[in-house]
């Protein structure tokens, strides 16, 4: 018996192929700019990527590692990036004071207590007042790390050198080599060292009163960015929220994030579970902003307090 190959038979195989054209053209591409590479916090989007949430959601990611929040901004300013991811608080407050095209999509660290300034095991320095004279890392100018640097200085009075130094492995390597005296770090950068008492804690990001409990770290967009990309920010931002929900609660997450920076599954639940409460890590809140604006005018990052309607125009995230 012979079949007889009708038209519409012929025609399935395109009809397909059609299908997953439309469904491949439907992805949208966001390039991000991300502070240091391999943070509990800043690692959503890639294991986000590898679960399969962006694409559920129709998006493609571009990400970019910079060596921390100051290079970040820079990014979104320029318009090179489409989300600058950690971006510091106040390097973002300062840049819209400036009229900067910078808007806040979410919040992305509060607390600061996963950053850590530490120095070699036989160092002297005991305390962050021992540091008269001596260097203190930070990773770049408007960077968190240089806010919290900055109100040490102002906190205790301090007479340090603070220096940029860039990222922890590159803070490490200075720090060891003994190019700097103080350095920072955040897990699970460190934490080896820490173990086998090469190095000593000094002091948390949280020992700074003026970001203790407060959001730290923000996701940032330009204002061109978000005119022309609203809906796609959108759904990143869904797809963002599930991801956070899905690290916390599914032991894939944790599996990707050991994978992807070469760690162990016990140290990197260590890392999530010491370091990163869930509530540190939600985009939808932005906490103690009052203060934070008051803050930004004692470290002078803005010359006068941000107005209700200002953060009005700056916060826009997008509603769940």
């Amino acid at each position: 018996m012979r079949v007889k190959f009708t038209p519409l038979f012929w025609a399935l195989p395109i009809i397909a192929g059609l299908v997953f054209a439309s469904e491949a053209s439907a992805q949208d591409s966001l390039k991000l700019a991300i502070g240091q590479r391999g943070n509990w916090d800043t690692s959503f989007s890639e294991v986000g990527t590898r679960a399969g949430i962006y694409n559920k959601h129709g998006l493609t990611l571009e990400m970019l590692y910079t060596q921390g929040s100051a290079e970040t901004l820079q990014a979104v300013l320029s318009n090179s990036v489409d989300i600058g991811v950690a971006a510091g608080i106040m390097g973002v407050l300062g840049a819209y004071s400036k009229k900067a095209p910078v808007r806040i999509l979410g919040a992305e660290a509060t607390g600061a207590g996963d950053l850590f300034w530490y120095v070699k095991a036989d160092s002297p320095i005991k305390t962050l007042k021992d540091t008269e004279g001596k260097t203190i890392a930070f990773s770049g100018k408007g960077s968190s790390t240089d806010g919290i640097v900055t109100a040490f200085m102002k906190q205790y009075d301090l007479k340090a050198k603070p220096t940029a130094t860039g990222g922890p492995p590159q803070t490490l390597t200075a720090v060891m080599s003994g190019q700097i005296d103080v350095g920072w770090s955040a897990p699970p950068f460190g934490l080896d060292q820490l173990d086998r008492k090469e190095i000593r804690i000094i002091a948390t990001g949280n020992e700074a009163a003026v970001f203790k409990g407060q959001t730290v770290r923000l996701l940032a967009v330009n204002t061109q960015t978000l005119q022309s990309k609203k809906a796609v920010l959108d759904r990143y931002m869904k797809a963002l929220r599930e991801t956070i929900d899905y690290m916390y609660a599914n032991p894939e997450g944790l599996k990707h994030y050991a994978d992807w920076i070469g760690i162990s599954e016990a140290k990197a639940k260590r890392v999530r579970d010491d370091f990163f409460a869930k509530s540190a890590v939600d985009p939808d809140r932005i906490v103690g902003l009052d203060t934070i604006v008051k803050d930004a005018v004692e470290l002078k990052y803005t010359e006068t307090p941000l107005t209700k309607e200002q953060l009005a125009e700056l916060i826009q995230i997008p509603p769940r």
